[in-house]
């Protein structure tokens, strides 16, 4: 166990590796006020070229020749040794999980009485369950801090390009292993209070079930065992129902906080403190009610197998309702993100070579239309005010002045019913082929409005909180399955 304890804190290291070695990356560290985009330089000519890589190209001037676009020839390849360091710590903490569950569970059961073991099981699982409630606590908190601690950011951590510290949380978390796996390190072959109720047993001429780790292993042994298991249907469908909803769990569970910080526009900190610190609480305490109940009643093996049949389809209904637990804001300005291929598209920058510009969203002034970037806004120049910067001339965002100069002519009556604001959204629907030629020509005469870094603002806090309940829901009744199908796999 002290081994396998030892196997997860190397895997904790290994993946704090990777920003040892290669640091928070040159993506993190353009948004820094110190660094702003060009490494360690200093120059301030250089820094407001490499600030002009997400603008609109369209008319530039001389003195921005030096702003070459973004392509796939110039993006820099990192290697596959980051990666192989990241499965290579996975592999190695599948090993030490996978010695400390197995060989704990054993050590457990073989030194309590069989009457306190769901009671047990039942705290062993809360705190593994409460565990990882901590852990995404943890990092929640490390998430709030830049990647780079020793640097200012330019950006908030609700911005979607906010890096947090996600390695400082793998140091606290194997230094505290490495101490652990001494302290089990320490633990007897058998505990005393075992075998001096063991000895008492033979005394009163009962008998005494010894541990199956007090015999001499050997590998005929092992298949005979595996052969016997194999055979027994109960163990086997229920090894099978668990792979299963592994299988379909685990992906779900790790996607959460991403799909929670993406759909309803929070924080990475926030989302992961509500995946873990919330939701696993929920779990952590339905196994251990869960272990109570079984204790003091006694339900039967075909109670238990039953209730995990009822778990199951509580869990399955509860996912089918999730597709409509969205938020409608969030997905509109998803949708004006997707680019067009129409006359308004080329009309306001198909002259800007935004094709290789990175991701960083902008806002229009008037907070409804969220754009890939002040390059896909059309952007030409920017300003700061107050320590933010401030897109401008932007030919895709309609200027508060031209919308309301803007008058329909009897031309533009008969296309069709539409806006300044539609013509700055994309709507698919606006033009038309009869729409007149001279309108589409006089467009950008309309256009020219500001835009602000990061996304537009939505409000999905009626709907978050409607997902965080239903997912607290399902975490408490899944969890309460777990104790009974530990019995029936053990038993």
């Amino acid at each position: 166990m002290a081994v396998g304890i030892f196997c997860v804190a190397m895997f904790c290291f290994i993946t704090l590796l990777p920003h040892l070695i290669w640091g928070p990356g040159e993506d993190a560290l353009s948004l820094t006020l110190e660094q702003g985009g060009v490494g360690d330089s200093t120059d301030y000519d250089v820094q407001l070229i490499m600030k002009r890589k997400t603008l609109c190209r369209a008319g530039f001037n001389d003195s921005l020749a030096g702003a070459e676009c973004y392509s796939p020839g110039n993006t820099e390849e990192s290697g596959i040794a980051p990666a192989f360091l990241l499965f290579l710590a996975q592999f190695i903490s599948g090993i030490g999980g996978s010695l400390y569950y197995t060989l704990g569970t054993s050590y457990m059961d073989d030194n309590i009485k069989r009457s306190k073991t769901p009671a047990l099981v039942s705290v062993t699982y809360f705190m593994k369950m409460l565990g990882p409630a901590v852990g995404y606590s943890l990092a929640s908190f490390f998430l709030k801090v830049y990647i780079a601690p020793d640097l200012t950011p330019s950006i908030t951590n609700t911005d979607p390009r906010w890096l947090g510290a996600w390695w400082a949380g793998w140091a606290v978390l194997g230094s505290l292993l490495l101490f652990m796996a001494f302290l089990i390190s320490m633990f007897p072959q058998t505990m005393p209070r075992t075998i001096i109720r063991r000895r008492e047993a033979r005394a009163r001429g009962e008998q005494v079930e010894q541990s199956a780790s007090s015999e001499k292993a050997s590998l005929s042994d092992m298949i005979d065992t595996v052969k016997r298991l194999l055979k027994n249907k109960i163990y086997m469908c229920n090894t099978l129902a668990a792979i299963f909803y592994m299988f379909g769990f685990m992906p779900f569970w790790m996607y959460t906080p991403k799909y929670i910080e993406v759909q309803y526009r929070v924080s990475a900190a926030r989302a992961s403190f509500f995946t873990g610190s919330v939701g696993l609480v929920f779990s952590a305490f339905g196994i251990l009610i869960s272990g109570f109940v079984i204790t003091k009643f006694k339900p039967t093996a075909r109670c238990l197998a039953m209730w995990n049949v009822f778990v199951s389809i509580i869990a399955v209904c509860a996912t089918i309702t999730y597709p409509f637990l969205g938020c409608n804001e969030s997905d509109m300005q998803s949708r004006q993100m997707v680019l067009h291929k129409d006359e308004v598209q080329q009309a306001c920058n198909l002259n800007c070579d935004c094709d290789f510009v990175k991701y960083s969203p902008v806002c229009s002034e008037d907070g409804q239309t969220t754009f890939i970037s002040a390059c896909h806004a059309g952007c030409r120049d920017f300003a700061m005010e107050d320590n933010k910067k401030i897109f401008t001339d932007c030919s895709c965002i309609p200027s508060p002045i031209g919308a309301a100069a803007f008058q329909l002519s009897e031309d533009s009556i008969e296309v069709s019913n539409f806006s300044v604001q539609d013509l700055a959204s994309n709507n698919d629907s606006v033009l038309t082929t009869s729409t007149p030629s001279s309108f589409i020509s006089n467009l950008p005469q309309f256009l020219g409005g500001r835009a602000f870094s990061g996304p537009c603002p939505v409000d999905c806090t009626a709907m978050f909180y409607s997902y965080i309940a239903l997912v607290c829901l399902l975490k408490f009744t899944g969890a309460s399955g777990r104790t009974s199908n530990f019995l029936v796999s053990v038993r």
